[in-house]
């Protein structure tokens, strides 16, 4: 017997949740009982047997009932059954998160000797390949700066993400061997409680996040995994690096990882970011990591107990002392009262007072900058060592040496961004000294409060200033000119950073650097800063103006160039990556793109967006988070060795016919579409753009203007977000199939696969977002629009994407090669379906309902709105 498409969909699924490893099947077959009995405790069996009516239709692949089930229920049903299948992602993602932790402690376990981390085997293959000066070289200029950036697509609500948390502990709580019958009962008691809560709260927001609240939730992951696994990454590296000696003597490796964050500092279309909400932003990152040195210093001068007949301090540790007891003699006496003969312990025991009075902004007792704390631990540190004590001074006191070098006492580099049009008009108005605009008053406005915050915390804290969609040098002239009109002779640092977005930008990009080290205030600064200079390259417009075969290509052509004019120019240059965590803005895995950069643009440094949901997703548990820092400096490393930079440079030599042919047909395909006349209204009508416009996500507008008449209209993360909704993911994808086609050569085309790390990466990219799409799901999507020759469009060229992509892997089905993979997604889908065909009841509606009341349209948005948030939860990205 033949089999139908149906069947095949449900023998796929079975087999997938066939292959799930039993602790995780385990953790999301009770979470998932507990959910059951919740919906039942709230509205009765009815409601969870119509929740388990639907995820069975959606797992046979009966996708004509299911639509006529969900077409059945009355609308408050409908709510409950899409909030169901939300609570129940929400479930699932934080049973894989923490079965991905398991496995990684499993796997250090799982030998007499600790597992080497990814970063000590890279270290250890330079050695090896280049040699150990090489391999010294590379690791003493290694940076990794991941900037933590809003996202005006993150569909949870901070309170659901607190009782995910709270979830999350108590589960992880249950893999304890030491707890007992009543204390897994206990344990059971509360995950029920938890789950309760997670179902009765609000999925929806019901006012849009402040750039304050967006500030807040970025510093959770800071306080729960960052402040300790930053320190950990190095601590595990050293152990590797240096054998036994490791904790008795100097660190091999200095401090690598710097933080950023765009969070309250970037105003590019966001008028609700000012001066005073960067100034506020910079005061919140400085209170939390301030509280996190205060903490660790008060807990470690507890453990100090060190006394001066076994471990006699140094003069300059006594000096310290003295000075403090002059200013403070109070405080010196009570310390020395509880800590008698114990000198560096008291150091300990001040410097957190100390920290606290920084903290309180007194400015008599605290530390004027992060420096002289720093300074004080390693007086402290030496004194140690000096008296035989090496263990204490390289154990727990180097973990917070670590901790005040990478964090300072700003936490992260905040950053600002604004448009190269406002600079032009405000620059204008300053010039012609007449009245200035409200705009012009607020960019002078923020380049005093950058350098205020250069004044408390200096200029490492606040000094970089991206400038979007620079088209000439003027653009970064433009900003220098305007903080001499701020400033008024007062000092201010600023590195002023060209960010190139569109196609033609990137084109272009080369030229306009040119002129701007001309420029005599980028002259200084590469004196001053050892000729460092920063590029940011946009993966988001650049992909939504060309489509994401011809930007990836694009962006590598640029960075290829870029390297090349840095190398001329004798410049030590760092490339920003503007990657969104959606694939169709760049997102995917970090450590892989490292390994597809142009040859020599990496050298040692890496620096990307970290936005949104990713953050939580690649930092927001600690083993998930060290494991991806360890990943992606590891390919940092490997990135910049000679071996790595040929292997690119002779794909990209062997491969330039097939580039350009690739090039040139997706580009077509992709602008036959989105340049379709009609193709913007037709975009709004087949996807719930315009509702996505309604959801208080974010801070930040969601469009450039009143409404989108045209893609230039419509900012990338919503553009990315919707399509992902209507289950199209074409900005992953879309232009590919034609692009492989007219390459035509599958020997050729899998030759490319495996010696070209520029087109594996887009191919796996393209793979994922294919597997997230569903034919016949977007198939009633695209029948909203009324447009058959675009839905052709858009199905032709999925199905010859589809194709290409099977052609090209050898494989009989999407992720066949990539099992973990395949199965998360493969497990997901048929949930995500549900939610579909409850959006789709909504959305068509919404659409072709012209005799809906105002009442119905807000409850018709409403369900509209919830399935928007599971669905995000089922396929984990949003924008």
């Amino acid at each position: 017997m033949t089999e139908t498409g149906s069947q095949a969909n449900a023998r796929t699924r079975t087999r997938a949740r066939f292959e799930v490893p039993e602790e995780l099947r385990a953790d999301v077959r009770l979470l998932g009982e507990i959910l059951g009995r919740v919906l039942v405790e709230y509205a009765g069996q009815p409601l969870l047997d119509d929740v388990e009516k639907l995820r069975e239709l959606t797992i046979a692949g009966d996708g004509e009932a299911a639509e006529n089930l969900v077409a059945s229920w009355p609308h408050e049903r409908a709510e409950d059954v899409a909030r169901a299948f939300t609570c129940y992602f929400h479930l699932t993602n934080l049973s894989e998160e923490l079965h991905r932790a398991r496995v990684l402690r499993e796997r250090d376990r799982s030998s007499d000797a600790p597992a080497v981390s990814e970063l000590a085997q890279a270290v250890e293959q330079i050695s090896r390949d280049s040699g150990e000066q090489q391999a010294r070289a590379l690791l003493n200029g290694l940076e990794f700066r991941p900037v933590l950036t809003a996202h005006p697509t993150e569909a949870r609500r901070r309170a659901v993400l607190a009782t995910i948390r709270r979830i999350s502990s108590l589960l992880e709580e249950r893999s304890d061997p030491r707890a007992g019958d009543s204390e897994l009962s206990e344990n059971q008691r509360r995950l029920v409680e938890q789950v309760d809560i997670l179902w009765r709260t609000s999925q929806l927001r019901t006012s849009r996040p402040t750039p304050l609240d967006e500030v807040r939730s970025a510093m959770a992951v800071f306080e729960e995994t960052l402040f300790d696994v930053v320190g950990n990454v190095y601590r595990r590296l050293d152990d590797a690096l240096a054998g036994d000696e490791a904790g008795i003597r100097q660190p091999v490796v200095a401090p690598f990882v710097r933080l950023g964050s765009w969070i309250g500092g970037d105003r590019d279309g966001n008028p609700n970011v000012t001066a005073a909400i960067t100034r506020e932003a910079m005061q919140i990152q400085a209170d939390h990591v301030l509280r996190a040195l205060e903490r660790a210093t008060d807990e470690l001068g507890r453990a100090l107990t060190l006394d001066s007949s076994t471990t006699p301090p140094s003069a300059p540790v006594r000096r310290i002392l003295e000075d403090a007891r002059a200013v403070n003699p109070a405080l010196i006496a009570d310390i020395e009262t509880r800590s008698p003969s114990e000198p560096h312990r008291q150091l300990l025991l001040l410097a957190a007072r100390r920290l606290a009075a920084t903290r309180a902004r007194d400015a008599d007792f605290g530390y004027p900058r992060a420096g002289d704390f720093l300074h004080e631990l390693k007086v402290l540190q030496d004194s140690l060592v000096s008296a035989g004590a090496p263990r204490q001074a390289y154990g727990q006191l180097q973990q917070l040496i670590w901790q005040v070098s990478s964090f300072g006492f700003h936490l992260a580099e905040l950053e600002v961004r604004q448009h190269s049009s406002v600079h032009a008009k405000a620059l204008e108005e300053v010039l012609s000294g007449g009245e200035l605009s409200d705009q012009t008053e607020e960019v002078l406005a923020t380049l005093r409060v950058i350098g205020q915050i250069q004044q408390r915390f200096g200029p490492e804290a606040c000094r970089r200033y991206v400038v979007s969609f620079t088209r000439n040098a003027g653009d970064l002239a433009a900003v220098y000119e305007l903080a001499d009109a701020a400033m008024d002779g007062r000092p201010i640092e600023l590195d002023v950073v060209p960010l190139f977005e569109t196609g033609e930008d990137l084109q272009n990009s080369v030229e306009v650097l040119d002129n701007a080290i001309q420029l005599t205030r980028v002259r200084h600064r590469l004196t001053a800063n050892d000729r460092r200079f920063e590029v940011m390259l946009g993966y988001s417009d650049s992909a939504k103006d060309v489509g994401p075969v011809s930007a990836t290509l694009a962006l590598y052509d640029a960075q290829a160039r870029i390297t090349a004019w840095a190398q001329r120019n004798a410049i030590r240059l760092t490339l920003f990556h503007g990657r969104g965590g959606a694939l169709g803005r760049g997102g995917g895995p970090a450590n892989r793109a490292v390994l597809a950069q142009a040859p020599g643009s990496v050298a040692g440094r890496f620096k990307l967006t970290e936005q949104g949901e990713a953050i939580p997703a690649r930092y927001g548990n600690a083993a998930i988070a060290q494991r991806h820092i360890e990943q992606v400096t590891a390919a940092t490393l490997l990135a910049s060795t000679p071996a790595i930079e040929e292997r690119a440079l002779a794909a990209a030599d062997r491969f330039a016919v097939v580039e350009k042919t690739l090039d040139e047909a997706a580009r077509t395909a992709y602008h036959r579409l989105v340049k379709a006349p009609g193709f913007a209204e037709w975009f709004g009508r087949v996807t719930p753009l315009e509702e996505l416009g309604q959801l208080p996500l974010g801070s930040r507008p969601a469009r450039r203007g009143v409404a989108v008449s045209s893609l230039e209209d419509l900012r990338a993360i919503p553009w990315v977000f919707a399509w992902s909704q209507a289950r199209v993911n074409a900005p992953g994808w879309y232009g590919l199939g034609s692009a492989l086609s007219a390459v035509g050569d599958v020997a050729v085309l899998q030759d490319a696969n495996k010696n070209w790390p520029l087109f594996q990466v887009m191919l796996e990219n393209a793979e994922m977002s294919l597997a997230k799409t569903d034919r016949r799901i977007l198939g009633r999507y695209l029948e909203l629009g009324d447009r058959p020759d675009l839905s052709k469009l858009m199905l032709d060229e999925h199905e010859l994407t589809t194709e290409w992509v099977l052609k090209v892997l050898g494989g009989d089905r999407l992720l066949a090669g990539r099992r973990v993979l395949g199965r998360a997604v493969e497990l997901r889908n048929p949930y995500v379906d549900a939610l579909s065909y409850l959006q789709l009841r909504a959305l068509r509606t919404l659409r072709t309902d012209d005799s809906l009341d105002e009442q119905q349209i807000v409850r018709t948005r409403r369900l509209l709105l919830l399935t928007v948030s599971g669905v995000a939860a089922g396929l984990q990205n949003t924008g």
